[in-house]
């Protein structure tokens, strides 16, 4: 084939060390490892612990870590974006951050901020660069430190989220594997039922704002489930129609791990089984928009060349999105 795709070439992770598991939260909060892994399906979450560790932290380990499996140099790379949600400060741009410490400096990068859809909505964008011929090697990071925003008193949403920091390389290709298509989706109304209050400039963080915890995650649990459920399904089927995959014709799918229910809800209207999902939610909990390359990473052995995937994600803003794309190589 002619036309020049973005194929994905690596992928890079960074877990924090220490694990907050449903026993240690039960102590916290009025819940119980039963309760949580019923209706989530978490089973523990990882907690990035340590003085002046911040999302940077995660995102430029998992860079590292993705520059020596691909033995990629610092000065190959053409660009680096950062999705996330949980900036190292307001500004300057985290992935900037990342960049230095690295060392990566002939490079440009900014920030995007999708939530959980962050990964998707990169990727797709990094895409365009790789196609028009201008770049050949663009680092996408998806991380964040959920911890920071995460009320512990609130045992609605604190068995959620965990930290994470994840990367992938994207080169050009002339064969029949990469990115074929995406399709990406907002509806600004989801604002009212996902969200952190304060911090922006509409709500300036103040003594005030700080003493009403507005500075955590609000969520509307109903609301978020009812549209996840329908909009994450809607857009993967929506991308097999568009390309006429049956779902045999589909190896894997990789869904943003947020609720286990979500998750068997996507594949049953896909005509997914179960052996095609890739699900890891029970091991790292919602590490928002690092949780699809984290799969990804986690899973890489049994990824062949070749191999029909289909990403899809749902998150704040509402934000949702899927991926169709054929792998681009065999893990050593």
């Amino acid at each position: 084939m002619d036309k020049i795709r973005s194929a994905i070439t690596g992928v890079g992770a960074y877990l924090p060390e220490y694990r907050l598991t449903n026993d240690e939260l039960s102590t916290m909060i009025d819940t119980t490892d039963e309760w949580i892994m019923k209706r989530i399906g978490i089973k523990e979450r990882r907690i990035l612990k340590g003085e002046g560790k911040a999302t940077s932290h995660m995102g430029a380990e998992a860079v590292k870590n993705l520059l020596e499996k691909t033995n990629t140099t610092v000065d190959e790379v053409d660009m680096l974006i950062c999705a996330t949600i949980t900036p190292d400060m307001p500004f300057p741009a985290t992935a900037n951050i990342i960049a230095d410490k690295v060392g990566i400096h002939n490079a440009w990068s900014f920030d995007l901020n999708a939530a959980c859809s962050g990964f998707i909505f990169a990727l797709s964008t990094a895409t365009q660069f790789i196609e028009s011929g201008r770049y050949k090697k663009v680092v996408v990071v998806a991380a964040d430190m959920m911890s920071s925003i995460t009320n512990y008193k609130d045992r609605t949403t604190c068995p959620l989220f965990g930290d994470a920091g994840t990367a992938i390389l994207l080169e050009p290709t002339n064969e029949d594997v990469g990115i074929i298509d995406y399709i990406n989706r907002v509806d600004g109304l989801g604002r009212h039922h996902l969200h952190m209050k304060a911090g922006g400039s509409l709500s300036p963080a103040s003594c005030e704002t700080v003493q009403n915890g507005e500075h955590f995650v609000y969520q509307e649990g109903q609301a978020v489930f009812k549209a996840a459920v329908s909009s994450m399904a809607d857009v993967a089927v929506e991308i097999m129609d568009k390309y006429n995959l049956k779902s045999e014709d589909v190896n894997w799918l990789v869904p943003h791990q947020a609720n286990l229910r979500i998750i068997d809800a996507t594949a049953r209207r896909m005509g997914i089984k179960k052996e095609q999902v890739l699900i890891n939610i029970e091991k790292y909990g919602n590490t928002t928009a690092a949780t699809i390359p984290l799969c990804l990473w986690d899973f890489e052995k049994q990824l062949k060349k070749g191999d029909n995937i289909v990403l899809a994600a749902f998150g704040a803003g509402f934000t949702w999105g899927s991926v169709y794309l054929k792998w681009a190589y065999d893990s050593k």
